[in-house]
């Protein structure tokens, strides 16, 4: 397939380009060391063959992430699942637009549902070159169908790469013949107050062609919602929180990004479902012809609907509500059992925190919230 020149630095790696980036990696001691870690007794030897016989990136995938990813899910959870049967259309390319809680394993167990459903294909994966943090995570990344979506440029450069990254998904979906997956804001919603940006729609039509309708309707748009039942980053951003209150100027490190990454990959996450909402081209009818703004603003609206109403809630999620409001507005969801296990996990991951001046009841008062939100948001979803 010829694909624009204007899409080079930022596109996932194409199938004649594979072996050689590959030999890259296999050369690089710290990928090596990485691989070490990740995979314990593997020689890298045995993994260099295995990559040769490998065509594509979905070869890649099928052969090392896919079994990787079932090992996270059963060693690091209770299990995993995908509901996608509102999507009868399996020939169809999607554009998942999601709830965002883990920059690895959310694109990660989407592709793998969309696998284990039948599906005959992954997602290509928007990811924020802040996360590059070293150059063989940014090939790896590439080599797993990941586009890199740039961040800390100038107004101009900002609006130029956002036309481009909107190009890119456009021509992605409607003539590679991907899906896509996109987070609803750019990082993660540290309250899991989850809200889609105007702005992340903002740039999906600078792309492709036609009104404002005509070129989200291209994308076929799934709102997918994700339901963790622990965040095993949950206590990180808490103190994050603290730090940004207490320290004028506070911004995370690379080693913070690096260690964020790690601990939300191999950190106990309880049962896992996502759901797949229907794809809502036939709903975007309804908002043709108002003004740009108001359209943003109601299928932004609409998308956090879906979200919002297809969260799995856990006993947790309840229980973190009724300590929140000191209340048992919800104890029929709950059982003494599950209220002890949530408060058990609650301390010991407040225990987990060190830092200077440690506000426990700020920090802890926090983590109960984004915990409760879901249920707020499903409540108030469901009434509308």
């Amino acid at each position: 397939m010829n694909i624009p020149a204007e899409f080079d630095d930022i596109r996932p790696y194409n199938p004649d380009e594979l072996q050689g980036i590959c030999e890259e990696l296999i050369a690089d001691p710290d990928f090596r060391k990485a691989i070490e870690s990740v995979m314990p007794g593997v020689p890298v030897e045995a993994l260099a063959a295995q990559l040769k016989q490998c065509k594509t990136s979905l070869d890649i995938q099928k052969t090392f992430f896919y079994e990787l990813l079932h090992q996270i899910i059963r060693q690091h959870s209770d299990g995993f699942e995908l509901d996608a049967s509102q999507l009868t259309d399996k020939t169809c390319n999607y554009t998942f637009i999601s709830n965002h809680r883990d920059i690895v394993l959310d694109p990660g167990f989407l592709s793998v549902g969309l696998l284990d459903n039948g599906f005959p294909n992954t997602v290509e994966i928007a990811i924020g070159d802040n996360l590059l943090i070293y150059p063989w995570i940014k090939k790896l990344v590439r080599i797993n169908k990941s586009f890199i979506v740039q961040r800390a440029l100038s107004m101009r450069q900002m609006l130029e790469a956002s036309a481009r990254l909107s190009r890119y998904i456009h021509f992605a979906v409607t003539e590679k013949g991907e899906n896509v997956w996109i987070a609803q804001r750019e990082g993660r919603a540290k309250d899991s107050n989850d809200r889609t940006q105007d702005s992340v729609l903002k740039m999906l039509v600078l792309g492709g062609t036609g009104d404002v309708i005509d070129r989200l309707k291209e994308l076929n748009i799934v709102p997918l919602a994700l339901s963790y039942e622990y965040d095993p980053c949950d206590y990180l951003k808490a103190t994050e929180m603290q730090l940004k209150r207490d320290v004028e100027g506070y911004k995370k490190s690379q080693a913070d990004d690096l260690l964020n990454m790690q601990t939300g990959i191999f950190g106990y996450k309880g049962h896992v479902h996502f759901h797949a909402a229907k794809c809502i081209s036939n709903e975007l009818e309804a908002f043709r012809g108002l003004p740009k703004t108001e359209v943003f603003a109601k299928v932004s609206h609409l998308i956090d609907l879906h979200i919002h109403r297809n969260y799995r809630l856990y006993p947790g999620n309840y229980v973190a509500c009724d300590l929140l409001d000191g209340t048992d507005t919800f104890a029929s969801h709950y059982t003494a059992d599950d209220k002890l296990r949530f408060e058990t996990y609650l301390q010991k991951k407040l225990d987990m925190i060190d830092i200077p001046n440690k506000d426990e009841a700020f920090l802890r008062e926090r983590m109960l919230v984004m915990y409760a939100n879901p249920v707020i948001n499903h409540q108030k979803a469901v009434e509308e």
